[in-house]
């Protein structure tokens, strides 16, 4: 068996989640021992996985339904991640709703990071043959390393007693960036920082005010990769993931991989493995986030917490997400043919 993992603006999208998602599903059919391509001029491949929905995306699922190979669609978008994310995103939005629903309902399979994601995709009435399997997590990436620790604190000048607070993601309203501004501005005592960036013309008038606007315990560095974003989790106070929607959440699995303690929001998305007090601290408001993140500043974090955040994370490891997406894919052989 071998499968194309087709995703369409490969540079484009690396510093994305759906970036890490690629590497993330190469490595775990790696692991699995499945043979894959990237690219369908190499042919011979058995399945057609594609996880982008722009136009080569759809001529591609066309000319593979002519070829009668199985088309799965990976179910990383939906309406509802969409909203309060670039700029002008409600003028986009009746082009990328229609762009979603035709590759969703052409597609003999949908996988989809969640259960909540995947009963969207039920919910809109797309395709009724879709499943949930987590992105996964490389969990050698994120075991423990002082080194990174220590690199992380050189590079950003940070004091042996002086703690931070790390967000991750594209500095989109959706993905709770204002709110992490306004806690920062709440605890002047910590340094914060937000690592993601979007060129100013993509990026929605009210973040810009608000980045440009926030206390000078904010700090705004970029995009950052390796072991450095690594060293960040791993040294945090906290990782602060104050996002309204997620179809999953890498970043979620990246702080649990790295014994982060992980803040995040009640959301739908979360329900059935996050767990307040069990694997996780949440909070619905910038108030409820200073308090947890005060607490943790004066108790540190509970180790009973971390570590059911990591076993969390290990059921997402990409071993298992290899053998998972195999199933899927001789299930779908099999009925093919």
């Amino acid at each position: 068996m071998k499968v194309l993992i087709y995703f369409e603006g490969q540079e484009t999208i690396s510093r994305s989640g759906i970036g890490r998602a690629m590497a993330h599903q190469l490595k775990a059919l790696s692991l699995a021992g499945v043979e894959t391509c990237i690219s369908p001029k190499e042919g011979g491949f058995d399945i057609a996985h594609i996880n982008t929905y722009w136009g080569k995306s759809h001529l591609l699922l066309h000319k593979m339904k002519k070829e009668n190979i199985p088309v799965i669609v990976h179910g990383h978008s939906t309406y509802e991640d969409f909203q309060n994310s670039f700029r002008c995103w409600k003028l986009i939005y009746p082009f990328y709703r229609y762009a979603i629903r035709s590759m969703y309902e052409k597609a003999d399979y949908v996988i989809s990071p969640t259960p909540y994601a995947a009963s969207l995709i039920r919910k809109h009435g797309w395709n009724e043959h879709v499943c949930a399997i987590s992105n996964g997590i490389s969990l050698e990436e994120y075991a423990p390393d002082q080194a990174k620790i220590d690199a992380f604190r050189e590079e950003f000048h940070l004091k042996n007693d002086e703690k931070y607070v790390i967000g991750v993601g594209f500095p989109f309203v959706r993905k709770g960036i204002l709110d992490f501004i306004e806690v920062g501005r709440a605890m002047p005592e910590l340094s914060f920082y937000w690592f993601g960036s979007l060129q100013k013309i993509l990026t929605e008038q009210k973040v810009l005010s608000a980045m440009k606007k926030a206390p000078k315990n904010v700090h705004f560095p970029g995009y950052v990769k390796g072991d450095l974003i690594k060293g960040a989790y791993q040294g945090a106070l906290a990782t602060l993931f104050p996002t309204y929607e997620e179809t999953e959440g890498i970043v979620a699995l990246e702080a649990l991989a790295s014994h982060s303690p992980l803040i995040v929001r009640p959301i739908g998305v979360f329900e059935g493995w996050l767990e307040k007090g069990k694997n996780c601290y949440m909070g619905n408001s910038v108030s409820e986030f200073v308090s947890i993140l005060k607490e943790l500043e004066q108790k540190g974090p509970s180790s009973d917490i971390l570590e059911e955040g990591w076993r969390v994370a290990e059921e997402r490891s990409l071993f298992r997400v290899g053998e998972k997406l195999k199933l899927v894919y001789e299930s779908l052989l099999k009925e093919k043919h």
